[in-house]
Order: structure tokens, then C-alpha cells, then sequence
């Protein structure tokens, strides 16, 4: 048996943006096509998430892709960034962002919930552009679960 070299969920996911571009597509279509979340879909067309077969299939229809980009809609996803994204200026802002307000929220959540953080992976997050007289805004909302530090030995 020959396999074929997998197709990497990066490499497919910027080949189906530009498909959905191209296509006239918002994200937000995207997302109402699959039934999912604009954020967590971009995120997952982009290869940070997998999609359901039928999500992927519903997608692939919408946008003609051929079976390996599905394939590869639907693989779990290794979730580290490629390094050089770090300069992108958008991507580069969060960070900044983080460095500078990281320790207040952290601060903050310690003072209002106790000793625990705040779950990446039990969240939900928001993107919305707010009109303002200084220029729009972006409002970025981020809903994550409280998580206690817990102390719990092996074995109890």
C-alpha cells in the first residue's frame, strides 16, 4: 500500500482561505455554514481546531475541496504557532498586550476567584467592531471556566 503524504492542517487551511475569499465568504458565513462560532471557526479552518466529517464535508461542498483538504479539516490539530507568526503586527499586538496587562489580570483574577486561572480550553471567545467617534473598535471577549489549583494526591 502507497500513502500519500498527508496534506498539513496549516497548509490546508491557508490554501481554503483563499479559496473562501475568493469565494466572497466572510468568516462569519463560513461560521453559519457549519453551525459553529466565527472565532473557533476561523481558528479551526486555520488548523488550531478539528472539525466534525460533516462540518468539514458541509465546507468542502460550499467551497469545492477535494478530498485531502477535508481529510484535513477533520485531523487534531498540533496547536503551536509557527514562529515567525509572532511578527505579524496584528498577532505581535495580542502579545504585547498579554506582557503589558497579563500581571493585572492575573492580579485580578487571583483577587476575585482565588488561587486558579482562567481555561484556554474551556472558553469561548468574541470579536466585534463597535463604532466609535475616535475611529471603530474591536472588542475582543474572551469567556474562559475558572479552574482551581487543586492539590490531589495519586492514589485518593
Amino acid at each position: 500500500m502507497t500513502l500519500t503524504p498527508l496534506l498539513s492542517k496549516q497548509a490546508a487551511g491557508a490554501v481554503i482561505d483563499e479559496l473562501r475569499r475568493k469565494a466572497g465568504l466572510s468568516w462569519d458565513a463560513v461560521s453559519e455554514l457549519i453551525g459553529r462560532p466565527p472565532v473557533w471557526t476561523a481558528a479551526a479552518v486555520l488548523g488550531m481546531h478539528a472539525l466534525t466529517e460533516t462540518e468539514a464535508e458541509r465546507l468542502g461542498a460550499a467551497l469545492g475541496l477535494d478530498a485531502a483538504h477535508v481529510d484535513a479539516l477533520t485531523r487534531q490539530p498540533n496547536r503551536a504557532a509557527e514562529a515567525d507568526l509572532s511578527s505579524d503586527p496584528t498577532i505581535y499586538r495580542l502579545h504585547e498586550l498579554v506582557q503589558v496587562y497579563g500581571p493585572a489580570l492575573k492580579a485580578l483574577i487571583h483577587d476575585r476567584f482565588g488561587d486558579g486561572i482562567m481555561s484556554a480550553i474551556n472558553c469561548s471567545i468574541s470579536l466585534d467592531r463597535v463604532p466609535h467617534p475616535d475611529g471603530d473598535r474591536v472588542v475582543i471577549t474572551i469567556d474562559g471556566k475558572f479552574l482551581p489549583y487543586a492539590w490531589v494526591a495519586s492514589g485518593e
